[in-house]
């Protein structure tokens, strides 16, 4: 069993710090396109140390892999840069040596980032789900595309019973962005006992009451909203502290409660002539690239040498 091997077996064992030294270890022995790819992941998904990452997966990719692992792990820390163009060609050159749904999906989102709604509506709808966060960004799409209904249509087909179904206020949400008010109340309504409330999500909620004219149920849902948040306030304030919850810790998130409380006071005034900004952040996604991976039948990388013929 090489480094590597031992590296991933002992990772699997969750006995980490063990791994990441035999995984450094391997790169001093040999300073390679494995090594530093899998270093690299490590670095990236356990110690969510991008900039580190970002240094031995730039000379890994300097090596001319003929795999795509290192050019999906170095797209996606360029997503988290926001180093739009930068992804979208790493992104294509991953695409070019062999497809993946997760290069597919995360050079959609370079290309929402970058304006091309129509192509980023087309790429998330290749690898979108049923139901799930995926389809809801190739929705979005078509929103901003001005294919209200067509985006419609499919939002009305979203199946709650589906496994990666992505949620009814994110659902409500978008109907909220195509002003259909009703659907948005059905839905909000569904996960109004359901999720933690938030200020973002309560005023759009509102805005979509306002729009009907329900100004009784705007009263309860605000009445309601500012009674969770009495809760929670209480409930900080009985927590006792400690040295990962420090008093500064604790009171400065009393304070950010106390502001989402002021806000929802504040909400009966939201005048229905302008819809609240949506926050729309389509998410990122990855997956294990380190190789000779068991779990994932990854086998170790292979230089690749050309036979000359004389």
């Amino acid at each position: 069993m090489n480094t590597n091997q031992k590296a991933i077996e002992l990772f699997e064992q969750n006995d980490y710090e063990e791994a990441l030294e035999l995984f450094q270890k391997a790169l001093i022995e040999s300073r390679n396109i494995q090594s530093l790819n899998n270093l690299a992941w490590i670095y990236s998904y356990e110690e969510e140390n991008d900039q580190k990452a970002l240094e031995l997966i730039e000379e890994a990719i300097a090596m001319n892999p003929k795999t795509y692992f290192p050019y999906n792990l170095l797209g996606e820390i360029y997503l988290r840069q926001k180093k739009w163009k930068l992804a979208l060609d790493t992104l294509l050159k991953s695409i070019s040596i062999q497809p993946s749904n997760e290069a597919y999906h995360n050079l959609a989102l370079a290309k929402y980032h970058l304006g091309d709604f129509t192509e980023a509506s087309n790429f998330f709808l290749r690898v979108a789900g049923d139901s799930d966060d995926v389809m809801l960004s190739h929705v979005k799409c078509l929103i901003d595309l001005g294919m209200k209904k067509e985006a419609k249509e499919k939002l009305d087909a979203f199946n709650p019973g589906a496994d990666d179904y992505v949620g009814e206020i994110e659902v409500a949400d978008l109907y909220v962005e195509m002003e259909c008010f009703e659907k948005a109340i059905f839905w909000f309504e569904k996960g109004w006992k359901e999720y933690l409330k938030e200020p973002y999500w309560v005023t759009r909620y509102i805005y979509s009451l306002s729009n009907t004219k329900n100004s009784n149920r705007i009263n309860e849902v605000v009445y309601e909203a500012i009674q969770q948040k009495d809760e929670e306030i209480k409930n900080a304030q009985e927590e006792e502290c400690d040295e990962n919850w420090t008093e500064d810790d604790k009171e400065e998130y009393i304070q950010q409660l106390l502001a989402d409380k002021n806000d929802y006071k504040n909400m009966v005034e939201i005048s229905s002539e302008q819809i609240p900004s949506i926050e729309f952040e389509p998410s990122i996604t990855g997956g294990c690239y380190l190789f000779g991976c068991k779990r994932h039948n990854h086998c170790e990388y292979e230089e690749v040498t050309e036979e000359i013929d004389f």
